[in-house]
């Protein structure tokens, strides 16, 4: 592979409608592929898709993959995945039992970074610091991104909202 879409979106190259489409329609070709192996792969993000020169997209590192059931994963997810940006709200609210919906909120993201060339939800970079302070700082922060955009969930959707 010649490229990631991290360093295609980056580059001066035009992107067409085409390449947005195929693009999006590989990830999630691949994602339910690797969903349907009972696999969330937790860190989808622009530099984990390689692009040739046909631009044929593989997604690659699974270092943060985990195997996942429909009854429930609780005790053996974690909320420290993904990068920030592209990380789903319910990780960061800290539920316990998420689902391949958060692959496809990533998925989102790196779509609208296609379309818009920069990342929709840039919240603050983070310094690994071992405080829980700092953790919850730049997760507020990156909620505020997203709450800043989305706007704030009305009270109905509040309330299907939950973690056990």
């Amino acid at each position: 592979m010649e490229a990631d879409l991290h360093q295609i979106i980056r580059s001066e190259q035009p992107l067409t409608d085409a390449h947005f489409q195929y693009f999006v329609y590989q990830i999630c070709r691949g994602l339910k592929y690797i969903h349907s192996a009972n696999v969330l792969h937790r860190d989808l993000k622009p530099g984990n898709l390689l692009v040739n020169a046909d631009c044929e997209l593989k997604i690659c590192d699974f270092g943060l993959a985990r195997g996942f059931s429909d009854e429930g994963n609780a005790g053996f997810m974690t909320e420290y995945v993904a990068t920030r940006w592209y990380r789903a709200p319910e990780i960061m609210l800290s539920f316990q039992n998420y689902t391949k919906a958060i692959d496809m909120w990533s998925v989102g993201c790196i779509f609208a970074e296609m379309l818009g060339g920069k990342p929709l939800f840039k919240g603050r970079d983070c310094i690994l610091l071992d405080s829980v302070y700092f953790i919850l700082f730049f997760d507020v922060d990156q909620l505020n991104q997203i709450l800043g955009i989305l706007g704030t969930p009305d009270e109905t959707t509040l309330k299907r909202v939950g973690s056990e």
